[in-house]
């Protein structure tokens, strides 16, 4: 069966016809973006697989990493005088793409309601806690500037489940039921008691944010910019329908490492289908579930690890990297093929009969007839300083490309100077606080976009009710840099001298507002 477009009510040249553009699309996307993609993983986690070459006595297993090394080293070819030489592999980007989300989400983040009442504003703060703490807490924020920070680019879907339901609504989308009292605004005497008469839980378990993997996700770019998704599209091969029960362990793990169903069991596809007012869900191109999304918008955040004009895509932190691992990891296998050829002592006999017989040892005497015999000692390790030099430039470029120097990851070497007070630490760090900061700006919209979403549709199912202006947030980032407690409690008494909202400083601090002081200032400023 083939697409059923004309139900989705979106005019758009990929959603068209009978679906041949679409079907031409995913297949470019699994047949290039998607190794492309992949690459870019494998070159962050640097997985190993099991591999015996028969022609050496390597190692038995193999890197990702080395698919970025010369044949001369890897004898991946099919030359047989080429025999595979040392290889050695310094996953120099898996560290500093660690030191980036420690970083950025390394600590927790204060998350406050822009809603003028304080009441609502203290529930709306507890409710979206409990959403998020559902949803993972801070680990789901690393989970975020993990893949964001290595694909370049990281898709949020914002779903909605009944909490009463048997099972989730694919796109998210309930048929608004009558408002409840529960999360209605009421005259209550204080934040505790509308607390009380809201189950926080029933409605955090309603709201789920899912992370669509950019290796089997397809927007549906919009023609005037094409930054904005107007539709989005998720796949994922499965199992078929009529395969059989009983399957080998082999089967199942092909399942989970490689991401594939048995060869005898052809291809199957599910496909998801979101538009801003429908969903569908397709197996194999056969329509087996869909539905209205009552929201009216695309249930999509789209989160650019680094901001880039006129893309889709933003700016990977692995791929510029790339080329220079490549660089290091070779420079570093040619320096253990010298080692190894030069790091003990070799011997040449001249003139002595049956010398290769005899083993050379302490107390070993060879005797011969020949006047003119004797043994040449050579080899043995020499200094290559520039072979030395080449390699610290490289680190250094990777430095420079990636704003991570070792410093920030605890690796101090020598002398740099006295890094006890911030200002100090700031400057040492500047490449790293800048992008850290750029990021935050991304992320932090991408944030408030998914509390908006989740806040419409606890109000579109009548569970919550909310208007526009109730559903902002400000969030307070904490210091990347260590500071002294002392130091900032200091600080934070000099400001509350000067007359500052103790409630902002408290803010600054990390904690959160003090919700029973704000129903005691507002009851007295009514």
């Amino acid at each position: 069966m083939a697409f059923q477009f004309r139900q989705l009510g979106l005019d758009h040249p990929d959603l068209s016809g009978n679906g041949d553009l679409l079907r031409e699309r995913l297949a470019t996307h699994r047949a290039v973006t998607t190794p492309r993609l992949r690459r870019l993983w494998d070159y962050y986690r640097n997985p190993r697989t099991p591999h015996r070459d028969p022609r050496s006595s390597s190692r038995p297993y193999r890197q990702a990493q080395e698919y970025g090394l010369p044949a001369r080293i890897t004898a991946d070819t099919t030359d047989i005088e080429i025999v595979r030489k040392e290889v050695v592999i310094e996953n120099d980007i898996a560290w500093r793409i660690d030191t980036m989300i420690d970083f950025l989400f390394g600590q927790p983040m204060v998350i406050n309601s822009t809603a003028s009442d304080p009441q609502r504003r203290a529930c709306i703060e507890h409710l979206l806690r409990q959403i998020l703490a559902r949803n993972g807490g801070v680990s789901f924020f690393q989970k975020l500037a993990l893949i964001g920070s290595v694909y370049g680019y990281v898709d949020v879907l914002v779903k909605f489940a009944a909490p009463d339901a048997t099972k989730e609504s694919a796109g998210s989308s309930p048929e608004p039921c009558p408002l409840q009292q529960l999360g209605e605004p009421s005259p209550v005497d204080s934040v505790a008691t509308q607390r009380d008469n809201v189950d926080f839980d029933r409605l955090a378990s309603a709201v789920r944010f899912e992370i669509v993997e950019p290796t089997r996700s397809l927007p549906i770019l919009s023609r005037i910019d094409p930054s904005q998704a107007v539709a989005f599209v998720q796949y994922y091969q499965c199992a078929a329908p009529n395969a059989p029960s009983e399957t080998t362990w082999m089967d199942a793990l092909n399942q989970i490492i490689l991401r594939s169903t048995p060869a005898n069991h052809g291809e199957h596809w599910a496909l998801e289908l979101i538009t801003p007012t429908r969903w569908q869900r397709y197996d194999n191109e056969r329509l087996t579930d869909e539905g209205a999304i009552s929201i009216g918008r695309l249930p999509l955040v789209h989160i650019q690890n680094t901001a880039v004009p006129f893309s889709y895509e933003g700016a990977s932190d692995v791929d510029p990297l790339v080329p220079l691992q490549d660089e290091l990891n070779t420079r570093l296998s040619d320096r253990a093929y010298r080692i190894t050829m030069q790091s003990f002592k070799m011997y040449l006999g001249k003139g002595i009969e049956d010398s290769t017989k005899l083993p050379i040892g302490p107390g070993r005497m060879y005797t011969t007839d020949n006047e003119n015999a004797q043994i040449i000692e050579f080899g043995g390790d020499s200094e290559c300083p520039n072979e030395q030099a080449h390699i610290d430039d490289i680190r250094e470029a990777m430095d420079k490309t990636s704003g991570v120097s070792p410093i920030a990851a605890g690796a101090i070497k020598g002398r740099i100077g006295r890094l006890s007070s911030a200002a100090a630490m700031r400057v040492t760090l500047l490449a790293l606080l800048g992008r850290t900061e750029r990021k935050r700006t991304t992320y932090g919209t991408a944030i408030a976009q998914m509390c908006d979403l989740a806040l419409a549709w606890l109000d579109r199912a009548g569970l919550f009710a909310t208007d526009g202006a109730e559903r902002g947030i400000d969030i307070h980032w904490p210091s990347p840099i260590p500071a002294n407690e002392q130091d900032r409690l200091d600080e934070a008494k000099s400001k509350q001298d000067l007359g500052i909202d103790p409630k902002q400083i408290a803010r600054e601090l990390g904690y959160p507002a003090n919700t029973q002081r704000d129903a005691v200032e507002s009851q007295t400023a009514a």
